[in-house]
C-alpha cells in the first residue's frame, strides 16, 4: 500500500501556471478534498482583477483569511493560492501545521498565451506583469516542491505523487 502524508498542500505560482489544472487532477487521483483559491475572492477583488488592477495586501487579506479557514477545516486538503510573497506563505503555514506548497514556475511568455486562451476567467491579462513583480520565489524555502509548469499533466502528477511518498 502507498502512504502519503497527510499534511495540506498548496499548488502556487502566478495565474496561468497550472495550479488549478494539477491541484484538481492530484486532489482527484489522491481523495483529497480540493479547494479552489479563486472562489474564495470577494466581489471587489474580482471587479478589480477584471478591471486590470492589481491586488494589494489589503485586498488579499480577507482572502487569505478565508483561504486559511479552509484549510483548518479541511486538514489534508489541497488548494490552489498564487501564495505570491514569504508573508502569505508564511499566514497559511501558521494556519495548517506542516503545510507544504507545489510551486509550479513558469515564464511570461507562457502565462501570456494561455491566459488569453481563456475565455471565462476573471483575470485581467494586464496583471501578468505585476504577477511576476509580486512574485517572491519560495525555491529553498522548507516544504516545497519546485516544478517546470511547462512539463505535461501526468510528468507532473507522478513527480508530486513521488514527492509526497518521499516525505511520508
Amino acid at each position: 500500500m502507498i502512504h502519503f502524508a497527510p499534511e495540506s498542500l498548496v499548488f502556487m505560482g502566478v495565474a496561468g501556471s497550472g495550479k488549478s489544472t494539477l491541484g484538481a487532477a492530484a486532489a482527484a487521483q489522491l481523495g483529497r478534498v480540493w479547494l479552489e483559491g479563486d472562489d474564495f475572492h470577494g466581489e471587489a477583488n474580482r471587479r478589480k482583477m477584471a478591471e486590470g488592477r492589481p491586488l494589494t495586501d489589503e485586498d488579499r487579506a480577507g482572502w487569505l483569511a478565508a483561504l486559511c479557514e479552509q484549510l483548518r477545516q479541511h486538514p489534508g486538503g489541497f488548494a490552489a493560492c498564487s501564495a505570491l510573497k514569504r508573508a502569505y506563505r508564511d499566514q497559511l503555514r501558521r494556519s495548517s501545521p506542516g503545510l507544504r506548497f507545489a510551486f509550479l514556475d513558469i515564464d511570461k511568455a507562457e502565462v501570456a498565451r494561455r491566459i488569453a486562451m481563456r475565455e471565462t476567467h476573471f483575470f485581467a491579462p494586464s496583471l501578468i506583469d505585476s504577477q511576476f513583480e509580486t512574485l517572491e520565489s519560495p525555491v529553498g524555502e522548507p516544504g516545497v516542491l519546485h516544478l517546470d509548469a511547462l512539463a505535461p499533466l501526468d510528468l507532473l502528477q507522478t513527480r508530486l505523487r513521488e514527492w509526497l511518498q518521499s516525505t511520508a
